[in-house]
């Protein structure tokens, strides 16, 4: 999966599936969330402008709430750092509040700017920025490249339809440990412009786990330390990290796996949806696409932490300390719900040069500056595929594996 070369390359695009029957009020609570969350996470974590949050993130909107999202107005309060949307009269508007390295957090439906106060926080040290770090050489301007072939391939990357109807490429970057071979832009970004990751941010989850595997702190072989579901009653008990790392959770995890609305768009937490679905099938029996599995997998670890009498603020200080800031992704920012649980199934937001580096890490099999952050090995383990999961063939013949 990890070539001689590191190839990074950003693609806006959003899976559709049908959603579950909501009822009125909530489908436009989840389109005022969804504006809400979107502008006030692409303001203050991309430092994006009005123009471009319309162009660039409020377009490919779930149809559950296409139609809605651009009759609603976002007030951005750029001193509170806070977006709010009104959608009805008898309740407040929905409201994003951003902290620093935490980001944007939905509250609750119903909730109101007073309560704010209250999500969670963290206060770290960053360490000193070095942008050209770890690579010896970057080209002086972007889309520069002594190779023409790697220059032509890269701009028509910006221009080819190919990538899929209503796709764009926003930036690309390529790469090696010790130097970045070319990088480009549209128009108004940079390498310093953080974008959503969408399902990427599922690869800095399964690298977060790594570091803590790396410290001893959990196994993946063992049952996911999951408190609420530790009754000698309940089956889930039998889970393993593993089986969530593979999505073979057998958790019911709807029709459409990729889709968790309630979470991302509805104010919801982890503890209220994924933390409260049903086996469908024994653990490690089947293979399905599944943000539950990814979100239930980094929760783990928070229980885990609190059973070792960690208080929450190392839990959430942990992504940054054991990985991100080791390795100099310094702007990359993982979202929390209100419960201060990571959404590391999608809301992570990150630079292509932090990701460049996220690649250079696992191309040196987990090492950095001759320091160990992943276990040895945790590159293969994580490129290859679950035993359950079915291989795909693509067009060429090759074998996708794809996620698990």
């Amino acid at each position: 999966m990890l070539g001689k070369l590191g190839c990074l390359g950003l693609i806006v695009g959003i899976s559709l599936p049908a959603a579950a029957q909501e009822t009125d009020a909530t489908v436009r609570a989840m389109a005022a969330g969804y504006k809400a969350a979107f502008t006030c996470s692409a303001t203050f974590n991309g430092g994006k402008t009005p123009d471009q949050i319309s162009a660039q993130e409020l377009t490919g909107i779930y149809p559950l709430v296409a139609e809605i999202v651009p009759t609603l107005e976002a007030r951005v309060d750029h001193k509170a750092k806070r977006v709010s949307v009104a959608y009805g009269d008898s309740l407040p508007p929905r409201i994003s509040q951003w902290r620093p390295h935490l980001g944007c957090t939905q509250l609750p439906v119903g909730a109101n700017a007073g309560v704010a106060a209250n999500l969670p926080t963290v206060s770290l040290t960053v360490p000193k920025r070095n942008d050209s770090a770890p690579w010896k050489h970057i080209p002086k301007t972007y889309g520069e490249a002594d190779n023409p072939k790697l220059k032509a391939l890269v701009a028509k990357a910006f221009h080819d339809p190919k990538y899929g109807k209503d796709a764009f490429t926003t930036a690309l970057l390529v790469a090696s440990p010790d130097e970045i071979f070319i990088e480009r832009y549209i128009d108004g970004y940079s390498h310093r412009t953080s974008q959503r990751t969408w399902s990427v941010a599922k690869s800095v989850a399964a690298s977060v786990i790594g570091a803590a595997v790396q410290k001893g702190m959990i196994n993946v072989k063992a049952p996911a330390a999951v408190a609420s579901w530790q009754s000698p009653m309940d089956p889930r008990r039998g889970i393993t990290l593993e089986n969530l790392l593979h999505m073979a959770s057998g958790l019911d995890s709807n029709v459409a796996g990729n889709r968790t609305d309630r979470l991302y768009i509805g104010g919801g937490r982890v503890d209220d949806t994924a933390m409260r679905t049903a086996l469908e099938v024994p653990p490690g029996t089947r293979w399905k696409y599944a943000n539950n599995d990814t979100l239930l997998a980094v929760r783990a670890l928070k229980d885990a932490m609190a059973d070792a009498m960690a208080d929450e603020q190392a839990y959430l200080e942990f992504p940054f300390t054991a990985l991100l800031h080791k390795i100099g992704m310094l702007d990359t920012v993982p979202e929390v719900d209100w419960g201060g649980n990571f959404v590391m199934s999608s809301q992570v937001w990150t630079t292509s040069r932090d990701l460049a580096r996220l690649g250079v890490l696992y191309l040196q099999d987990g090492v950095w500056n001759g320091e160990r952050i992943l276990p040895e090995g945790w590159a293969q383990y994580v490129a290859t595929p679950a035993p359950v999961q079915p291989v795909a063939q693509r067009a060429s013949g090759r074998v996708n594996p794809g996620y698990g």
